[in-house]
């Protein structure tokens, strides 16, 4: 169904990780405490959301400064240096350290990466597909462009109410960054096994050597926007601006606006769309079956019903249960971690699925094949 190579890929259009990087705040929140501040019985919280533990960001430790150090680990890990990275892709939460504010540029800034342009895309948990479409898109325009730094992180666990349970499902939120350094596919260089050249061409805009830790094909993506006013912090928007009241009111954390109807709605249709956006992600990848699942972090019977669906069993498969959801960064926080415990699950060529999806609402998937860590 999905075909059995990279036959129909252009060659030269992949996308690669060079290096993979993450931080997690030392602060840790368990289910017991979660239990207590929510008033949910500890048993459920690890049982059925999912929960042992999250990390919670402390004093000074913002989507900036989180995401500065998750990408300062991935060029260090991709073994480059802050003139050789020409743009950022900041993906992560939009709660970030002001209102209205970019933190891109301060990741730029705190990392001295005085040539890169950066810049922001945002899909809340859906991010990381958008993201790395948008780099994708730039290095096949802009030849020039050698390696862009694609980076996430989140703190949106200061934006929970535990006594508000219209928001219940929110209460596995944790703190942390992820990144990757991205570059093009040298040209002459095939995926694990095909005899490509290790090196390629170093043509204009090359990056030189270029350490392939794997490569990400294209995504796919869909968007149901009749969930798009469910899930938001109501007050100090347009809509309504910040005052006394709405602080008072206790209005500048997470809410539902309506769980029962958003759940009637959701429920028929997640799993299908999970299911969709992961097939044509594989059929664009011509892969024809998942070797490690990367989701998003969901409560523990979404997450075995998507392992059940790709054949993958539970031990294939990276469940968050220690770290909590960290918005859009999810997947990528699961295959770095995997890469920095040498996992055995990475293996040149296991075919990977990264699936992710995001209130509002975004589906998005794209699939992997790891390389190695030469």
């Amino acid at each position: 169904m999905y075909g059995n190579g990279d036959s129909e890929i252009k060659a030269g259009s992949h996308l690669v990780i060079e290096g993979l990087g993450y931080v997690l705040p030392r602060a840790v929140m368990t289910a017991e405490d979660v239990a207590a501040a929510s008033g949910i019985p500890a048993q459920v919280i690890r049982d059925k959301f999912g929960l042992r533990q999250k990390h919670v960001a402390g004093p000074g430790e913002t989507v900036s400064t989180l995401a500065a150090e998750a990408g300062r680990r991935a060029m260090a890990d991709a073994g480059v240096g802050p003139e050789e990275i020409d743009a950022v892709i900041y993906f992560g939460s939009p709660h970030k350290d002001y209102y209205v504010w970019l933190a891109a540029p301060r990741i730029q800034a705190l990392l001295g990466l005085r040539q890169a342009f950066a810049f922001e895309v945002s899909a809340v948990s859906a991010g990381l597909p958008f993201a790395l479409e948008t780099a994708r898109g730039l290095l096949a325009v802009r030849p020039d462009l050698r390696r862009i730094l694609v980076v996430g992180a989140s703190t949106e666990s200061h934006l929970l109410n535990y006594r508000n349970h219209t928001a219940r499902f929110m209460f596995n939120f944790g703190d942390g960054g992820a990144a990757a350094v991205v570059s093009r596919e040298p040209a002459g260089r095939g995926p694990a096994g095909d005899g490509g050249s290790p090196h390629g061409n170093r043509g204009a805009g090359h990056p030189g050597h270029v350490r392939i830790r794997a490569r990400i094909y294209p995504a796919a993506f869909r968007t149901d926007g009749r969930f798009a006013e469910f899930v938001r912090v109501p007050a100090g928007g347009s809509l309504l601006p910040a005052s006394h009241a709405t602080v008072a009111s206790g209005l500048h954390a997470f809410e539902v606006s309506d769980p029962l109807t958003m759940k009637e709605m959701l429920d028929p249709v997640t799993v299908d769309n999970f299911v969709a956006v992961a097939r044509e992600a594989l059929s664009r990848a011509g892969f024809d079956g998942v070797d490690v699942l990367l989701p998003l972090h969901t409560k523990r019977s979404l997450f075995e019903t998507l392992c059940e669906a790709f054949g993958v069993t539970s031990d294939h498969a990276v469940y968050l249960d220690d770290t909590g959801h960290i918005s859009a960064i999810d997947p990528l926080l699961g295959l770095a971690r995997l890469h920095a415990s040498r996992s055995p699950l990475l293996q040149p060529g296991t075919r990977i699925l990264m699936l992710t999806a995001g209130t509002g609402y975004n589906w998005a998937a794209c699939a992997v094949r790891w390389e190695g860590d030469a």
